[in-house]
């Protein structure tokens, strides 16, 4: 082998990291946080007070207090089973991650049962289980979210008469994240009492409307001592027995129309001014004293859930160039199975297989990175592939129960079975037929694991394609189908009928895959109506048709995007749209309307059925999509789509989503559908344009160019829309995790060096099959080298994060009193 072809060395590598970026900064660092789960079920919810005890309930899923995720309803039940799952990126910090179950109401608000609140610190200890919580009690004391910065100060003042007094100031500035009401910012305003033994003085700010980060920016005096007790003092000091029995209260509250809601209280003691005249910082809002305290009510039930939180400490881009380098050599490594990359997704999962008809089956670190890897390319593929067929299937009504005991009155098991056989003829011939819009990476991969598959099973001719099979039919394909909600090919999870047709015809598309299986004339079904049913496919023209399906999907040759003549439905959704004019605060300016994207345009209109037009913007008449400002009309989660109305006249369409989560979402689809647009903006204007003059550069021309520079742009030869670093990251992780096994095929290399005859007594390495101990154990110190240098700038920042923000800080807030 040539030096060139050689895995990079020991001392190329360490260089390579150590000369890498001395220390990251915090600000290149990037956390990213993410959420994926199931909620699986509730049992014994507190009965419905009449003569009816059932209840229609959902769950839904919250960032402290802003809905994220709702469940479909489940009638007439205690114990609901939802078995939906959930995955989101979160876009912002929070204090809890809660769970409310709620009591559909048709007249009257919905009712919340019961909740499970976990604080974020907390969620390391529940994530990749599946547990079973006890339902608390909800009431308005205790769901609070966001957070005040106070300046609290002791003056001395000289009355008229010559007199010293004590006055406390109480400066309140602002507030950060308060919740969402009803939907919409609310219209806050704050209490600032001070409170003692015999004394209770309070005064109120004044209403801020239409906001969540309200600027009160307000000073309110108390007096402290009475003029009496000081007339001989000549230092400033104030008397310790009264600073003890003292403290000072904000209350924020919201200003509603028939009442006022409680959102979060904090309580400062004034004798934080004992050793010093001045004090300010950021506090987290409490619950009441009354909140969240343990009552005697009934048991309210228990709610089953599976969590999984991640936090991805994505360093910046030079850091990962050794680990990047060292995977991207790994097809010039000889033998390959001594390569990194190898080592990563087939050495692990090849070697241990000793069975063809078991060839990645198993839930190994090869497989969960080939799945993460079709989830990241194959989003597209899946749309352009099944959406059509799964959207006929869920809006229909068609019963295909063939399973006589499941079967109710009045079914008709043939006229079943003809629907069933229907929908997997259709949805088995899209699939076939895709083969020009599968992922030129999935064609890569997939032609890679069918050769080393044929060259670890030469006797078997049909592994080859179990191989690939077991990837794009058995976890890709009949997954996509079974969970369309999952992959966002549906916005919820579907109802229970619908469900055991999709599980019916994820079966029966399993082993259509299977072409082993159908090549054997057997199918691996357990039930015998599956065995029946299936008959009618085990002709030869199937077998055909998922072998040259394979072969396509798993040749080298390029592949181009798909040239469907349909559009690719890409997301759809209720939002809000606001309309152009200049009353700043109006809501006749907004209106709700149904947004729906494509691989061609994006469009929106009133609701489905209504005869108003509807509005096109072309995606390639896209310029830029990005936040606007909460300033701008004092409302959250808005973004703008800067496109194109006429020949070089630029306009934005002002958006506010429902949640934070839907507009990071709404953002990523329309930046990637619109990333290679020629024309695309590289500046823009984050605030609005409103009473002659933009809100964040102060120009009055309507048509200066923008003033900050875009955040989603991308080269526009990018093919793959996929964060390097942060998959990089997760690699990173992925090995880290895999020490221990990572540290066993090392010490296997150096027994097969030391000793090199047969193995007269099985050992704990005899199930590994290494072609070339040398060069094995050389990669896998390569990877020791660049793990270790990558875990120093890791632990750094996690040193310094936790360190370097001040207690009381924006960054990080005093929770509850100060001692």
């Amino acid at each position: 082998m040539a030096a060139a072809e050689a895995p990079l060395s020991e001392a190329t590598v360490a260089a390579a990291a150590n000369g890498a970026v001395a220390e990251a900064d915090d600000t290149e660092v990037r956390v990213l946080q993410s959420l994926r789960g199931k909620i699986c079920e509730a049992k014994n919810l507190l009965p419905y007070p009449g003569p009816n005890k059932m209840r229609d309930c959902f769950c839904t899923i919250n960032l402290d207090q802003e809905e994220v995720f709702r469940t479909q309803v489940v009638e007439k039940s205690l114990s609901p089973f939802y078995s939906e799952e959930f995955y989101f990126e979160i876009p912002r910090t929070f204090q809890y991650l809660s769970f409310y179950i709620y009591d559909k109401s048709v007249l009257q608000r919905d009712l919340r049962i019961g909740k499970v609140a976990i604080k974020k610190e907390a969620l390391c200890t529940h994530t990749g289980k599946e547990t079973w919580f006890s339902l608390q009690p909800v009431d308005s004391n205790s769901e609070v979210q966001g957070k005040v910065h106070l300046e609290l100060k002791l003056n001395e003042l000289i009355t008229d008469n010559g007199s010293v007094c004590q006055q406390l100031v109480v400066h309140i500035k602002a507030c950060h994240g308060l919740p969402l009401i009803n939907g919409q910012s609310c219209d806050p305003y704050a209490t600032v009492s001070l409170v003692g033994p015999s004394r209770n003085d309070q005064k109120k700010t004044k209403v801020k409307k239409k906001t969540s980060n309200p600027q009160f920016n307000e000073i309110f005096y108390f007096e402290v001592t009475r003029s009496s007790s000081y007339t001989k003092k000549s230092q400033f000091q104030v008397e310790e027995e009264d600073i003890e029995k003292l403290e000072i209260r904000v209350d924020l509250w919201n200003n509603g129309n028939l009442a006022d809601n409680f959102l979060g209280e904090i309580k400062v003691p004034v004798k934080v001014l004992r050793n010093d005249s001045s004090h300010q910082a950021w506090y987290l809002l409490q619950p009441r004293d009354n909140g969240n305290k343990s009552s005697k009510t009934d048991d309210l039930g228990s709610l089953r859930l599976y969590i999984c939180y991640t936090e991805d400490y994505v360093l910046p881009s030079e850091y990962y160039g050794p680990l990047r380098n060292l995977l991207l050599k790994s097809p010039d490594v000889q033998p390959i199975s001594s390569s990194a990359a190898y080592i990563l997704v087939a050495e692990l999962d090849l070697k241990d297989t000793q069975d063809a008809n078991t060839i990645f089956r198993g839930n190994s670190l090869a497989t969960r990175c080939l799945d993460e890897m079709m989830k990241i390319v194959g989003r597209h593929y899946l749309k352009v592939t099944l959406k059509p067929i799964l959207d006929e299937i869920c809006e229909s009504s068609k019963s295909c129960e063939i399973d006589p005991i499941r079967l109710k009155e009045g079914d008709n098991v043939e006229s079943n079975k003809e629907n069933l056989r229907y929908y997997v003829e259709k949805l088995f011939s899209m699939i076939i037929q895709s083969n020009m819009s599968c992922p030129t990476v999935m064609c890569d991969v997939f032609y890679s694991l069918r050769h080393m598959a044929a060259q670890r099973f030469p006797n078997d001719p049909h592994v080859q394609y179990s191989a690939v099979s077991s990837f794009v039919f058995l976890r890709f394909f009949a997954v996509a189908v079974v969970s369309p909600h999952t992959f966002h090919l549906r916005p919820h999870h579907p109802d229970a009928q619908t469900i055991r047709t999709l599980t019916l015809i994820s079966k029966a598309i399993q082993t259509l895959g299977s072409w082993g299986s159908l090549s054997k004339s057997k199918s691996s079904f357990k039930e015998t109506f599956m065995c029946e049913f299936f008959k009618m496919f085990q002709e030869e023209r199937y077998i055909e048709a998922v072998k040259k399906f394979l072969e396509e999907i798993s040749s080298t040759e390029s592949k181009e995007p798909s040239g469907m003549s349909e559009p690719v439905h890409l997301k759809e959704g209720e939002m809000y749209k606001r309309a152009h004019g200049d009353n700043r605060m109006g809501k006749k300016n907004y209106k709700k309307r149904c947004f729906c994207l494509t691989s061609r345009e994006l469009t929106y209109h009133k609701q489905p059925g209504s005869k108003d037009a509807i509005y096109t913007i072309p995606v390639r008449n896209i310029l830029a999509v990005e936040k606007l400002e909460e300033s701008s009309f004092n409302k959250k989660n808005m973004f703008q789509v800067i496109h194109m109305e006429k020949p070089h006249t630029e306009k934005p369409l002002y958006v506010q989503a429902n949640n934070c989560v839907e507009a990071s979402e709404w953002i990523e689809v329309l930046c990637r559908v619109s990333r290679c647009n020629q024309r695309r903006l590289s500046a823009y204007h984050p605030s609005a344009y409103l009473n002659g003059n933009w809100l964040c550069c102060k120009a009055t021309s309507e048509h200066t160019a923008g003033c900050t520079p875009c955040t989603a742009g991308v080269p526009a030869d990018i093919q793959i829309d996929i964060d390097e670093d942060r998959e990089t990251e997760r690699i990173y992780s992925l090995f880290t995790l895999c020490m221990p096994k990572l540290q066993k095929m090392e010490e296997a290399c150096g027994s097969i060096a030391v000793y090199q005859g047969p193995r007269t007594e099985p050992d704990d390495y005899s199930y590994l099959t290494i072609e070339d101990s040398v060069m094995t154990f050389k990669t896998l110190q390569q990877i020791k080298v660049i793990l270790e240098k990558l875990n120093e700038p890791h632990e750094k920042y996690r040193k310094k994060r936790s360190t370097s923000a001040k207690y009381g800080s924006e960054e990080n807030p005093i929770v509850g009193k100060v001692s």
